[in-house]
């Protein structure tokens, strides 16, 4: 699947919290670029004669912004989020591929619903694209939100989010939870728990048969509101998760110690061509394509967008994310090479 790319014009950078940035682009001259409500971009930036690829939420929404925009946090050690964070001025030129990701809302103005949203640290970015777009486009609906974050001064849109739930004080409601408060702090302290969630969720009168979850956070957190909403039997097809912290290999330590995985051959057929090569313990399927310099598609590199899936006809694979693929999909064989390593020998995978 060719994926387009774009060079765009940095039209604004505005400092959230002491670690965290806003990037906002120009659209391109010939075409407004099309996304939706949750969607990522990707963003390459070149970093010591490398290309290397982060995807990123767009905090910003297709129906009331006008720029398209990135929030992105410094990560300690993180490549790309220190470089976008410390490098990025306004009229730089940042190339990015087009918006991905099945985390998304389509708001419909006939709709009537109530969207009961998870975010913690910066896991509120996709949050204030959803929010925006639901709250303009469908006067009917209603959102809760509940936050997580460190401190006070960590939390990222914070007056934004005010101005938001002032003006649609009947239809917004947000739950902020601090885990290390100042003595100033009046509102709920500690983490978003299995506990506080489903509290919050009943103050916030949640038909569990019927509201949509979203969940955007550490993988801890998210698991504890699932085991809530497990015990009111929410539907698998009500909670929707954006795997957020997807590790990359250039930001972590990769121990070599997984005895179940081991250097193996592998076929990758794509686009009539055939490619044989090997993959080592601590690479994934595609990265260790790029290594070769073998042409594959790809954008995240973090098992969210599926441009990198393919079909495993012959072999086993391991994937480290499932996220990004539905079970039927898993099911039929299919996996996504940026995540998947070979667990046997004479894996082979097709790709479109």
């Amino acid at each position: 699947m060719a994926l387009k790319t774009y060079f765009l014009q940095v039209k604004e950078v505005v400092v959230e919290t002491p670690d965290c940035v806003t990037i906002y682009f120009w659209h391109p001259l010939s075409e407004q670029i099309k996304y939706k409500a949750g969607q990522f971009i990707t963003v390459i930036v070149p970093i010591d004669g490398k290309k290397v690829r982060r995807s990123y939420s767009m905090s910003t929404s297709p129906h009331t912004d006008t720029a398209l925009g990135i929030t992105v946090k410094r990560v300690l050690g993180g490549l790309v989020s220190n470089y976008l964070n410390d490098r990025v001025q306004v009229g730089d030129f940042l190339e990015i591929v087009e918006p991905l990701g099945n985390f998304f809302v389509e708001p419909d103005a006939e709709k009537s619903r109530h969207l009961v949203l998870f975010a913690a640290g910066s896991g509120i970015t996709p949050m204030m694209s959803i929010i925006k777009s639901v709250l303009k486009m469908e006067p009917e609906s209603r959102i809760t939100l509940i936050y997580g974050n460190r401190s006070e001064g960590s939390i990222i849109f914070k007056d934004k989010i005010e101005e938001l739930e002032y003006k649609y004080r009947e239809r917004l409601k947000v739950h902020h939870i601090i885990s290390r408060p100042s003595d100033y702090w009046v509102g709920q302290v500690g983490r978003i728990s299995q506990g506080i969630s489903i509290r919050f969720m009943k103050d916030s009168y949640t038909d569990f048969a019927k509201d949509h979850f979203y969940l955007c956070g550490p993988e801890g957190m998210m698991e504890d509101v699932i085991k809530g909403l497990n015990i009111y039997e929410v539907d698998k097809s009500q909670i929707h998760r954006e795997n957020f912290h997807a590790p990359m290999l250039d930001e972590i330590h990769v121990e070599e110690t997984d005895n179940s995985l081991k250097t193996q051959m592998v076929k990758v057929i794509y686009d009539g061509d055939e490619f044989e090569f090997e993959v080592k313990p601590h690479q994934s399927i595609l990265e260790a394509a790029l290594d070769l310099d073998i042409d594959l598609p790809y954008s995240c590199q973090a098992g969210m967008c599926t441009a990198c899936m393919g079909k495993c006809t012959e072999g086993k694979v391991k994937m480290d994310e499932e996220e990004g693929l539905t079970d039927k999909e898993i099911a039929q064989g299919y996996i996504l090479t940026c995540v998947a390593h070979p667990l046997t020998a004479g894996v082979v995978v097709e790709m479109d």
